[in-house]
């Protein structure tokens, strides 16, 4: 593929706490905000935003949060957005560090993500994100190549009582905390309260992740399904003026 030039990237904002339950982001900013503000450097933080459209004691908290959101980050799609967002989050799953990314074409995520998959140790991912964003936009060139990834494909819910609709099994333990194990059709999934075993019964194989995850029971959700691939992504280096 040939080589991709790309719009420096000016503004990047760290979130937290867009879970109000999910504390590790909260911590991570609070750490960052301290770290920086000892170097001396310019740091944005926001806690208690002011919204610049009317609001009013009918407009649902989902309208409201994201008005505010709007103000502080910029209209998604307009001249003052922010270039990225780096969202960090928990699970109760066993997934370790995950990335989640919504498209297949963003070259800039994408490379991210294979720059951490090379370079991830010990160092904070957030820490590794803002070295890739600053190499790039003093001009490093970031060869093209594979990136390992997986996309979802669908959900699977818990049996349930079709009249009550409540849980009438639980994750099986030979599939619980196995996040993007290979689930191939005779698998265990579930383990019935009356003694059965529900089994995978799909022809097709498939990387089950998000097991058995607290925040989802009341979505109907006791895993999501991908497919495991391999995107082809180009070099890309800073656009210049």
């Amino acid at each position: 593929m040939a080589l991709v030039f790309l719009p420096a990237l000016a503004r990047m904002a760290v979130c937290g706490g867009t879970h109000g339950n999910e504390l590790s982001g909260v911590y991570v900013v609070q750490e960052m905000e301290r770290q920086r503000k000892e170097k001396g450097e310019v740091w944005n933080s926001w806690t208690s935003p002011e919204t610049g459209s009317p609001i009013t004691d009918s407009s649902p908290y989902e309208v409201r949060r994201a008005q505010e959101l709007n103000n502080l980050l910029g209209l998604k799609g307009s001249t003052d957005a922010t270039d990225m967002i780096c969202d960090l989050h928990n699970t109760t799953s066993n997934m370790g560090l995950t990335l989640i990314h919504y498209t297949s074409s963003d070259w800039v995520t994408l490379h991210i993500c294979k720059y951490l998959q090379t370079k991830i140790t010990k160092v904070p991912a957030v820490d590794l994100t803002i070295d890739w964003i600053h190499k790039f936009n003093s001009g490093t060139v970031f060869e093209g190549g594979d990136v390992e990834a997986f996309k979802f494909i669908k959900s699977f819910d818990y049996p349930r009582d079709p009249e009550t609709r409540t849980l009438t099994a639980a994750i099986h333990p030979q599939l619980q905390d196995r996040d993007f194990c290979l689930l191939k059709q005779g698998d265990p999934l579930f383990f019935k309260f009356s003694g059965e075993t529900v089994k995978y019964e799909e022809e097709e194989t498939l990387h089950p992740f998000f097991i058995n995850e607290a925040a989802y029971y009341e979505k109907g959700i006791a895993f999501h399904l991908a497919k495991k691939l391999t995107l082809t992504i180009p070099t890309v280096q800073v656009q210049k003026d």
